[in-house]
């Protein structure tokens, strides 16, 4: 039988680009080492004549951010009838928009810090003022802030008084037009990897997250020592079991598929561990967590990835 040949989608055009680009090369460079023929494509203008040119057994999406997570390449990929890993559109965009993928959730029971979005319209429709105002008065501080829609913690902050509030509510702005405002949770950030196996959806070592400055941001998360990582997390037995529970049903409410990244808070009061977001394409640089999870499961990245491009050739 031939060797596979796989396509690995890294680049794109999001604010993610760069980290794309890293995760893709170093997806590679570990499919290589299982013996696949591997190229490494770009998601520009150029990607379905050259799936139709050259045509892989199975495509790997290494994308962050925009079209690679919302569900635009699924759904090409699915009109060419091309097998690939990874969520399917729809639930790729359930996923990628943070208050819809947090609603869904509090539905099926799970718990998530309570939230409002807002949508830069109405600021500008009732007055900034007045609604930060409502804002403060509904959440408390400190808040969190985030764009609904997008990943690596691009124009995301942390507001301790009224003070930040608004320049912080500017610079979320600049990614998205809606901002998720939380209700800021002091704890234990961690992430779970979910990979699909045959036995269903298995939950990889959470990874505790204590970065230097206190905030996990887009420096802490992607410059070699603003970070120091825990794998396994220093949870107790118990609360491990229920962190690694909320990753399975997050991935299983959401309908998610092959593998997915839950971020959670382990809150410093003692209360149950709470759902922050889901990732459909985690990071696989030299300072993502999925590798983490990954080693201390006692695999590869090559070899998971191996057996999951497996399971997309089957599917289709």
């Amino acid at each position: 039988m031939n060797e596979r040949t796989v396509a690995v989608l890294a680049g794109g055009l999001s604010h993610e680009r760069d980290v794309s680009i890293r995760s893709g090369r170093r997806l590679a460079a570990a499919l290589r080492e299982t013996g696949l023929i591997v190229e490494e494509w770009d998601a520009d203008s150029a990607l379905v004549a050259r799936l139709a040119a050259r045509r892989p057994d199975a495509v790997v999406i290494a994308l962050h951010g925009g079209a690679g997570e919302n569900g635009a390449v699924q759904s090409v990929l699915e009109m060419l009838g091309v097998p690939f890993v990874g969520t399917d559109a729809g639930a790729c965009r359930r996923a990628w928009d943070k208050p819809i993928a947090k609603a869904r959730l509090v539905e099926a029971g799970l718990a998530t810090p309570d939230w409002v979005a807002l949508p830069q319209s109405i600021f500008r429709e009732l007055g900034a003022q007045s609604v930060l105002d409502a804002l403060v008065a509904r959440l408390g501080l400190p808040l969190m802030l985030k764009p609904d829609q997008g990943g690596s913690a691009l124009g995301a902050h942390v507001v301790r008084s009224e003070v930040e509030l608004p320049t912080a509510m500017v610079g979320c702005l600049a990614y998205s037009d809606t901002v998720l405002a939380e209700r800021f949770v002091d704890g234990v950030e961690v992430a779970v990897t979910v990979i699909d196996a045959a036995e269903g959806p298995q939950a990889l070592p959470a990874v505790e997250i204590a970065p230097e400055s206190g905030v996990y941001d887009y420096a802490a998360r992607y410059t070699a020592g603003f970070t120091t990582f825990h794998c396994p997390a220093r949870l107790e037995p118990a609360m491990a079991k229920s962190v690694a529970d909320l990753a399975v049903r997050a991935h299983t409410v959401l309908g998610l598929r092959d593998v997915s990244r839950t971020d959670a808070i382990v809150p410093s009061d003692g209360r149950p561990a709470q759902f922050l977001e889901v990732n459909v394409s985690p990071g696989l640089t030299e300072t993502s967590l999925l590798p983490m999870a990954v080693e201390e499961y006692g695999s590869t990245m090559g070899a998971v990835f191996r057996d999951l491009i497996e399971r997309a050739i089957a599917r289709s």
